[in-house]
């Protein structure tokens, strides 16, 4: 039997309406209008409840196979509590790395049966791995991942510039992107040289001293004359200084190939909020300051920033060494999957959208741009007919505050515990199946891979 989701505010081409999704089997069959639905129909009316697209995640580390921080069973049922219906994995954190088909087969196994919501994996591009990268663009990698400076793993080598126009010659005529982590190290070895004796390492601002902006200047720089070169789509990986937005927003109005992402963590935190030996806030880059937190706000806004995901990167909690607080010990990465709707949600309503303005924002950004940069648009991250039915159903107006166990990653540290949020999700949706309800979750895992075309 098909099904009827309507809802007052369903997330239309227009905006919110007052419309009927009809879901039949694993896709959307229509849009009507809110009253025509037929007694054939089975009808679930949500009232003035959000129905908005499933959200797409295209940066994350699920960690598996090979490593007990994450696995697919928990990373996955973190993202269904929170609307996400889609992640795409990065190829590092796991065991063997996703450098080769063989890992890649490795993690295919892994995510048998343990998925809550479907999945891809980004291909990894290592020094010595460019033989390796047209068997994994033919075993139906979305794109590639590479870091410029050491990764914290040393099975994942960091690429330099040599090694970038080996993968770009390969990749260009596959017309995937290169996703890249932009940071390189010299900048931050001279302030290491300056400060080798004074630094206290208990305080965040010695850590955010240590990664300058000018280590992702420098990256971005490159990158973007490598684009130009080769005309192959480069997409810099979880933006955090917004003193690289000119130069990005000069190469995108000469139609260079650049796409850039940043995350929930810079757009909600500044380091003047961040207490010394918190090192749960730890990532890289590192959260900056607070005027440079408004300058990514307006680059989403004036669409310089294409998207926000979360680079959801759990550890053990030892491996955070918050006993002793110190920065340059502790792994960086925050854990964020299941809040980042209501993050960016909470975020958008203090800056004064309401409510059309934000769905629409958070579809842009969240949905539709994820899944444009994983090659997956009109499949996934969209409402439209033909679409995948992954729905979520959203409360603008709840209010909550964030505890461990609204916590589904496997290791429950974060800096957004604590934080008083609006909006929550109701009910997550999977190609046409209900797979988070009455905040449990419902049946057996059912994700799958998405290969791409």
């Amino acid at each position: 039997m098909a099904q009827a989701l309507r809802s007052t505010r369903v997330l239309t081409a227009e905006g919110l309406a007052p419309v009927a999704l009809i879901v039949d089997g694993e896709k959307v069959a229509a849009v009507r209008a809110w009253s025509d639905v037929r007694s054939a129909h089975e009808v679930h009316d949500f009232g003035d409840m959000l129905i908005l697209p499933g959200l797409v995640d295209s940066h994350v580390h699920i960690n598996d196979p090979g490593r007990d921080w994450e696995g697919f069973r928990t990373a996955t049922s973190a993202a269904a509590c929170g609307g996400v219906t889609t992640l795409v994995d990065m190829p590092l954190n796991c065991v063997p790395e996703t450098i080769n088909v063989e890992a890649l087969e490795a993690k295919r196994t892994a995510a048998r049966g343990n998925a809550w919501v479907d999945w891809a994996g980004w291909g990894g591009v290592v020094r010595g791995n460019a033989a390796e990268l047209p068997a994994l663009v033919l075993a139906g990698v979305p794109g590639f991942k590479c870091f410029m400076i050491h990764s914290g793993i040393d099975g994942f080598a960091w690429v330099n510039e040599c090694d970038l126009r080996l993968a770009l010659e390969t990749i260009r005529a596959t017309r995937l992107p290169l996703l890249v982590h932009a940071e390189v190290a010299g900048p931050m070895e001279v302030v290491e040289s300056q400060n080798r004796d004074a630094a206290d390492w208990q305080k965040y601002s010695t850590y955010l001293a240590s990664r300058p902006d000018d280590a992702e200047i420098e990256a971005i720089r490159l990158l973007i004359r490598l684009a130009k070169e080769f005309q192959t789509h480069i997409h810099i990986v979880h933006l955090s200084s917004s003193k690289a937005l000119p130069m990005i927003g000069e190469a995108r109005q000469l139609g260079i190939p650049i796409t850039v992402e940043t995350c929930t963590h810079y757009l909600w935190f500044a380091s003047e909020e961040v207490p010394d030996g918190a090192t749960e806030y730890k990532c890289a880059p590192p959260i900056r300051r607070v005027e440079n937190r408004e300058r990514l706000w307006e680059a989403l806004e004036d669409g310089s920033i294409d998207m926000v995901v979360t680079d959801h990167s759990p550890c053990l909690p030892a491996m955070k060494h918050r006993d002793e607080g110190r920065w340059d010990h502790a792994w960086g990465g925050i854990a964020s999957l299941g809040t980042a709707l209501p993050v960016i949600w909470t975020a958008l309503h203090q800056r004064g959208h309401n409510t059309n303005n934000a769905a629409q924002r958070i579809a842009k950004w969240m949905s539709a741009g994820p899944a444009r940069l994983a090659g997956f648009s009109g499949q996934k991250g969209t409402l439209a007919v033909g679409a995948d039915a992954d729905i979520t159903i959203f409360d603008p107006d709840a209010t909550w505050t964030v505890a461990a166990d609204d916590l589904h990653y496997r290791h429950k540290i974060s800096p957004y515990l604590g934080a008083r949020l609006r909006g929550r999700v109701q009910e997550t949706w999977l190609r046409g199946e209900r797979i988070f309800f009455d905040d449990e979750f419902k049946g057996d895992p059912r994700g799958r891979e998405v290969v791409r075309p």
